[in-house]
C-alpha cells in the first residue's frame, strides 16, 4: 500500500506541475506600429503564403514573395522596429482577390517588361486606342505566382515561364529568372565608392533579372523587342522628393520626357544644374524620364519627413536600344528612357491606383536568338540616420545639396 500511495503522490505532483505550467500566461506577441517593418511583415505573412525574408545581424531585413512574381515587398535598416521602406496596399492584399487590369499590391521592386505603349506594347491589344480603359498588365508580371528555386538567409531565386504577345502580334516565349541577394558592407562600400559613417543605418540588395528566349524564332527590331523594367513603389508624403541626376548639355531638354500624362506643372518639377527634382506626394499623376545619352546610372529620393535616403543603382548601355513607352504609335520606338520617376495621383474618373511614388529603371532591348538570354541588374539602398551624414552622402553620389532639394 505504501508503494501505491507513494506512486500516486508522484503522479499527483506531476499533474500539479503541468497544471501550474498551463496556468502561466503565454507571452504576448509584440505589436509594431503601422509604418514599421514589423507591422508590414506580420501583415504580409498573414495574407500571403509564400514569403521569404533576407536578413543580417546588423538589422537589415528584406521581405519578398513568390505569390507576387518574386517582388521585394519591403525592407528595413533596423529590424522589426525600423521604418518599412516599401509601399503596401493593405486593402487590396487583405481582400484576397485580383482586379482585372492591374493589381497595385505594392512592393519596392518588381519586374515588368517594356514597352508599355506604342506599336510594340505588351499592355495594349492591336487596334485598341492608348487609353487607360484598354490598358492591361500581362498576368506573368501581375497575377501569376513564381517558383522558389533557391533560398537562404541572404539570397533567393524565383523563376517562371510565359508567352506574351505585343501590340503588333509578335509572340514571345520567355523564361524569367530573378535572383535577389542582400549586400554586405564591403559590397555596398564598393558600390558607393565611399565608407558609410557609423551613425548611418542601411539596407541594400541587388536583383539579377534574366529573360531568355525560349521560342523557335529570333526576336527582331522590325517586329518588336522586349526590355527588363524594374519599378519600386514607395510611400509618398508632402516632404518627399525624387532626385534624378543627369549629364548636362545645351540641348538637354531634348533628352528629358516630362509629359507622359500631360505636362508636369512647373512647381512639381524643378531642374537644378544637373538634377531633376519631382515632388512625390501622391496627389498629381506625373512621370519623367531620361534618355541614356544624358542619364547617370543612379536615381534617388529623399523623405524629409522620415529622414530616409533611397538610391537605386543600375547599368546603362550607351549604344543600346531603349524601348519607347509613350502611349502612342511612335516614329522612334527605340528612343526610350533608361530611368523614370513617377508620382501617383487621381485618374480621369477620380479613382487612384495608390497613392505611391516610383523609382524605375530599364534595360536595353536586345534581339535575342532562340536560347539566348539577357541579364539586367539593379541595386536598391536605403539609408537612415544623422541628417548631416545623409546630406554628405547625397552630395557625393547625386551632386545635390539636400537643403536645396526641398519642395513646397
Amino acid at each position: 500500500m505504501r508503494k501505491y500511495f507513494s506512486s500516486l503522490s508522484g503522479v499527483s505532483f506531476l499533474i500539479f506541475v503541468l497544471m501550474a505550467c498551463n496556468d502561466t500566461q503565454p507571452e504576448k506577441a509584440v505589436e509594431y506600429a503601422k509604418g514599421s517593418y514589423g507591422y508590414d511583415a506580420a501583415f504580409l505573412k498573414k495574407h500571403i503564403n509564400n514569403t521569404v525574408e533576407l536578413w543580417n545581424e546588423h538589422g537589415a531585413r528584406v521581405l519578398l514573395t513568390a505569390d507576387y512574381q518574386g517582388r521585394v515587398m519591403t525592407s528595413s535598416t533596423s529590424g522589426d522596429s525600423g521604418n518599412s521602406a516599401g509601399w503596401i496596399n493593405y486593402e487590396l492584399i487583405a481582400a484576397g482577390k485580383f482586379r482585372d487590369q492591374f493589381n497595385p499590391v505594392g512592393g519596392e521592386e518588381r519586374l515588368w517588361i517594356g514597352p508599355e505603349g506604342g506599336q510594340y506594347s505588351f499592355y495594349f491589344k492591336k487596334g485598341d486606342t492608348f487609353h487607360i480603359k484598354n490598358w492591361q498588365v500581362p498576368p506573368v508580371i501581375d497575377t501569376v505566382a513564381y517558383q522558389i528555386t533557391h533560398s537562404d538567409s541572404t539570397s533567393v531565386e524565383f523563376s517562371q515561364k510565359a508567352i506574351v504577345t505585343n501590340y503588333s502580334g509578335t509572340e514571345f516565349n520567355i523564361f524569367i529568372n530573378r535572383n535577389i541577394r542582400l549586400l554586405n558592407e564591403a559590397a555596398l562600400n564598393s558600390r558607393l565608392q565611399t565608407s558609410l559613417p557609423g551613425n548611418v543605418k542601411w539596407v541594400a540588395y541587388e536583383t539579377e533579372n534574366i529573360i531568355k528566349n525560349m521560342g523557335e524564332n529570333a526576336w527582331k527590331k522590325e517586329t518588336g523587342l522586349l526590355s527588363i523594367w524594374l519599378l519600386g513603389m514607395f510611400t509618398p508624403s508632402d516632404e518627399t522628393v525624387a532626385i534624378v541626376p543627369f549629364h548636362n548639355r545645351k540641348d538637354v531638354k531634348d533628352f528629358i520626357t516630362d509629359n507622359y500624362f500631360g505636362q508636369i506643372p512647373a512647381g512639381r518639377l524643378i531642374i537644378k544644374d544637373s538634377v531633376l527634382l519631382l515632388k512625390c506626394d501622391g496627389k498629381h499623376r506625373s512621370k519623367l524620364g531620361l534618355l541614356p545619352a544624358i542619364a547617370k546610372p543612379l536615381a534617388a529620393s529623399f523623405d524629409f519627413k522620415r529622414n530616409i535616403l533611397t538610391i537605386i543603382f543600375f547599368d546603362i548601355d550607351p549604344n543600346g536600344d531603349y524601348v519607347n513607352s509613350k502611349w502612342e504609335l511612335q516614329k522612334q520606338p527605340y528612343k526610350g528612357d533608361v530611368v523614370n520617376a513617377y508620382n501617383d495621383g487621381p485618374l480621369e474618373d477620380g479613382s487612384q491606383l495608390g497613392p505611391f511614388y516610383e523609382l524605375e529603371s530599364s534595360s536595353a532591348a536586345k534581339p535575342l536568338q532562340p536560347g539566348e538570354a539577357q541579364i539586367y541588374r539593379q541595386a536598391t539602398c536605403h539609408f537612415e540616420g544623422d541628417y548631416a551624414a545623409l546630406k554628405t552622402l547625397a552630395q557625393h553620389l547625386l551632386g545635390v545639396d539636400l537643403d536645396h532639394a526641398k519642395m513646397r
